[in-house]
């Protein structure tokens, strides 16, 4: 200042006793004891990577299970030895540390670049368990930490941005469930015709959905028509023929019946005809092809019509309550056209059946119009991923717990905690995260409950111990950069609170490069309970001060 006076940060008064609550920083005591830092990720030999940790006198160490030497996701979790890691928990117990474990980075999702695959999701999953039953190795008489990422290779799903009128979604990605395909939902330009202003993605996804449902079901229409001309036309034909066949005192048939059960009788009738009348035999052979024309439609609009009948009735499954009332409708018009189904497979080839399963399929359309809530093809990128990671780890956590907590006399499964990735990267918000648990956490029940047959009260019980939230602030802290200031940090912190299971103050992986990396700030789980009691409670003003600073 101009007199000359300034104020110098005067350091902690006890290096054990944390920050001299007096001075300039955050005006909060934290214990040097409830920091901790990341054994080196460059380094299968976590033995020495651990020591190194503790020997700088640190009460906690995570022991990292992340590559970062650009091979795959499982490559140095794969290359540490059981015996290491059985080793570092004896050094646990000697040097009386915590220790926490960061899993490998695996998309929990399956999806791999701008495809989904089901296959990609279990072989996620399996390595998920095997990143967990190497970690019980680490404490197998504790409940250990788990770090994995929410995602690692899964693009954000919408991009939003804050400004002086508020948050704007100004990109989306959807995915078409069917077909496992990403892409992005861009912004709708104005319609000048109709007067419309720009709008954002997600109305236009809506528009975009709603438009495409009934393309496809005017497809199934047109097909039905298509192969109503050609049979109407066939049975004008046919009429002619059998008013020779009549008139000449043949014998009776249905030419397009007879074609397809019996060709050597199809060719005596038409050597009759052509002694007859030889251009009868033209018009028989145009009957036939228009006839097998006219079933080549139905058949195309029969399976288009059963993929949309699916879609609608998956949807209407997800919707639950809401969706009951078209499940209803649905179920109907299926049972009523059972026995048409069965006719149509086993390939009746009566004229007048064909014509019947045609007014089948377009009553089927029309069902499948005056639904209310229509399905969708494309949905958002967020609640697909949500949805299959959160499959995922409640997958992970219920294999954790039958291994090393059902019927055990000491529970020790390690805790699925979840961590969110650097802005920018998929899954990285509070609310998305809090999603993903709440997800993950139901289908641990619902499995629990299912396989083990345990009381709902006791399988919530277990995933609410098992599956929660490695609260990143630096990785948070990142959102800055979309124009988002600390009180935005504030609230997201709030959101993830009940969920929070451990905490990264920062997650730096260009100082993990250096020998003794100090990226990572670990809470070590025992001052866990008294830091996160009561869901944060009154306590949650101590990770407020964090933020801030």
């Amino acid at each position: 200042m101009a007199d000359g006076s300034h104020t110098m940060y005067p350091g902690a008064d006890n290096l054990l006793n944390g920050y001299n609550s007096d001075s300039l920083f955050t005006g909060y005591r934290i214990p040097s004891g409830s920091f901790g830092f990341p054994s080196n990720p460059q380094t299968a030999n976590q033995i020495k990577a651990v020591s190194d940790k503790i020997n700088t006198g640190t009460r906690t160490v995570e022991v990292s299970g992340v590559s970062i030497s650009g091979g795959g996701p499982m490559d140095l979790i794969d290359n540490i030895p059981r015996q290491h890691l059985k080793e570092i928990n004896r050094m646990k117990q000697l040097a009386g540390v915590d220790l926490t474990f960061h899993g490998p980075l695996v998309e929990a999702t399956g999806l791999t670049g701008q495809q989904w695959d089901e296959s990609q999701r279990k072989f996620a999953e399996r390595q998920i368990i095997s990143a967990v039953e190497r970690g019980h190795e680490l404490d197998p008489k504790g409940n250990i930490v788990i770090t994995f990422h929410a995602s690692n290779g899964l693009p954000e799903p919408e991009t939003t941005i804050k400004t002086k009128e508020g948050e704007k979604t100004t990109g989306m990605y959807v995915i078409d469930e069917r077909a496992g395909q990403i892409g992005t939902m861009p912004k709708m330009a104005p319609n000048f015709l109709e007067q419309q202003k720009e709008t954002n993605p997600k109305e236009y996804l809506k528009e975009v959905n709603k438009k495409r449902w009934v393309s496809e079901l005017s497809d199934v229409s047109l097909e039905v028509s298509r192969a109503q001309e050609f049979i109407s036309d066939a049975r004008t034909s046919e009429k002619k023929i059998s008013q020779i066949i009549e008139e000449k005192k043949l014998p009776t048939v249905e030419v397009y019946k007879i074609a397809k059960e019996s060709p050597e009788e199809y060719q005596k009738l038409l050597s009759d005809l052509e002694k007859v009348n030889p251009d009868m035999k033209y018009i028989a052979n145009a009957l036939v092809g228009r006839m097998t024309y006219g079933q080549a439609f139905i058949q195309k609009s029969y399976t288009d019509l059963q993929n949309l009948y699916n879609l609608a009735y998956q949807s209407a499954q997800k919707n639950g309550s809401d969706g009951k009332d078209t499940l209803k409708k649905l179920e109907s018009y299926r049972t009523e056209i059972e026995p048409m189904i069965k006719e149509f497979k086993e390939g009746k080839n009566d004229p007048e059946k064909l014509s019947k399963y045609a007014d089948e399929i377009l009553r089927g359309v029309q069902i499948l119009q005056g639904l209310k809530n229509p399905p969708s093809q494309y949905i958002p990128l967020r609640e697909f991923a949500i949805d299959k990671a959160a499959e995922t780890f409640g997958n992970a956590a219920f294999e954790s717990y039958k291994q090393f907590g059902y019927k055990k006399k000491e529970n020790t499964a390690p805790i699925i905690s979840i961590e969110n990735p650097p802005a920018g990267s998929g899954l990285n918000r509070a609310e998305e995260l809090k999603a993903l648990v709440e997800k993950a956490r139901e289908n641990f029940v619902q499995k629990a409950q299912d396989e083990l047959k345990i009381s709902e009260k006791e399988a919530q019980t277990q995933a609410e111990k098992l599956i929660g939230v490695t609260w990143d602030v630096g990785h948070i802290n990142m959102i800055r950069k979309y124009g988002y200031d600390s009180k935005d940090l504030i609230k997201q912190t709030e959101k993830i609170a009940p969920f929070v299971k451990h905490i990264h103050l920062s997650d730096n992986f260009g100082m993990e490069h250096t020998e003794l990396p100090m990226g990572m700030g670990n809470v070590p789980i025992k001052e866990q309970e008294e830091i996160l009691k009561k869901r944060f409670g009154d306590k949650f003003k101590e990770i407020k001060q964090i933020v801030e600073t």
